[in-house]
């Protein structure tokens, strides 16, 4: 959607799933009563998710489009040891199908890792405070779309808020559609000299749209020269696409550095329309560091979206990512803890993910 699209006519119509009409169905909104009486903000969210259990947000039937997607969550349920965004997770199902196409634990689907929200501000993806997510992306779907909510949190989940915006159309869509999808992925230590793999076993035809990283460095000194590596189709030693740097993948330059009136270096987050490092925090508190010896850990949370320069690709893909730093000798091979978001749109079927990992496994350092 474009400024200029507004106008035109679209034989579409607009729907909205949330916890006040949780079918969309037209004229159905706000049925519910509260003190105030009918129709007075009775069931503005989803109440008390228990452990274990699984809500589904969204079953809506097809062609149509998802357009806009909001959602918030109480917190007040955890505690200092718990990282509710990281325990639930959301799952998207596509025209029947029985793997989804996106399973990824809340916060990171919204560029949040660590369990902790930080403020993001580009095109598809915007967080604004406080805990408001909300995602652009524009999803079709040809017969049904199922969205689901798994609470693996230690907690039952007093208040989940959301609203899904989509349209349905009158005609069914061409058989180009090319359907979203998004898998989280995690290596608590990564292998010296191996690549982080962000993305493998995509099958098909489509496009790469974006990439969220979630890094907990384990290492001294800078940690951003490892090069992000696209295969694409028929490339088996070496990609099509290698890039020159981290940072330079997420758009910055010399490790997004700044310096004070000392002399010591302090990397600048940032936040834009398709690229950005919204998420810095260096646990050890008080703790001052010269340019090449950063103190560890410290976690970083980094997004780049393919928008205007997306990947295409026509039977299949792999993108990685080298684990490379750098100090006073040179260059070296490192050792960190990596999760990431691959964010793509391809035809259908896709092969199945691998597991994502129990709430112990995804739980931040």
């Amino acid at each position: 959607m474009t400024l200029e699209s507004l106008t035109k006519i679209r034989h579409e119509s607009s729907r909205a799933v949330n916890a006040e009409n949780p079918t969309g169905e037209p004229g159905k909104g706000g049925i519910a009563a509260s003190e105030l009486g009918p129709s007075r903000k009775g069931s503005p969210c989803l109440r008390n998710i228990p452990v274990g259990a699984t809500a589904t947000l969204a079953d809506i039937t097809g062609p149509g489009c998802i357009r806009h997607i909001w959602i918030t969550v109480d917190e007040k349920t955890t505690d200092a040891d718990c990282f509710v965004l990281r325990d639930l997770v959301l799952r998207f199902y596509w025209d029947d199908e029985e793997e989804p196409s996106v399973e990824c634990p809340l916060g990171d689907f919204f560029c949040c890792g660590f369990g902790r929200a930080c403020l993001v501000n580009s095109m598809p993806v915007a967080v604004v405070p406080n805990r408001g997510f909300n995602m652009y992306f524009s999803m079709p779907f040809g017969a049904r779309a199922r969205i689901t909510l798994e609470n693996q949190h230690k907690n039952a989940i007093s208040a989940f808020f959301y609203q899904i915006d989509y349209t349905v159309n009158d005609e069914p869509f061409d058989d180009d559609i090319a359907y979203f999808h998004a898998q989280w992925r995690r290596q608590r230590l990564t292998e010296k000299g191996r690549d982080y793999v962000v993305l493998d076993g995509v099958k098909g035809e489509g496009h790469y749209v974006g990439t969220y990283l979630a890094l907990t460095t384990l290492e001294r000194y800078w940690w951003g020269e490892g090069e992000f590596k696209f295969y694409i189709d028929d490339d088996e030693e070496y990609p099509t696409i290698c890039g020159t740097g981290t940072e330079d993948y997420f758009g910055g330059a010399w490790s997004f550095a700044e310096f004070d009136e000392h002399g010591r270096m302090h990397e600048r987050t940032f936040t834009g329309p398709y690229l950005g490092f919204p998420f810095y925090s260096q646990n050890l508190a008080g703790r001052e560091s010269a340019y090449w010896d950063t103190a560890t850990p410290v976690t970083r949370g980094l997004y780049r979206w393919h928008i205007p320069d997306p990947i295409y690709f026509e039977r299949d893909l792999r993108v990685e990512w080298q684990q490379i730093g750098t100090e006073e000798a040179g260059n070296f091979e490192r050792q960190d803890d990596v999760a990431t978001v691959a964010y793509w749109s391809q035809s259908e079927p896709h092969k199945p993910f691998a597991p994502i990992g129990d709430r112990a496994f995804r739980r931040p350092r």
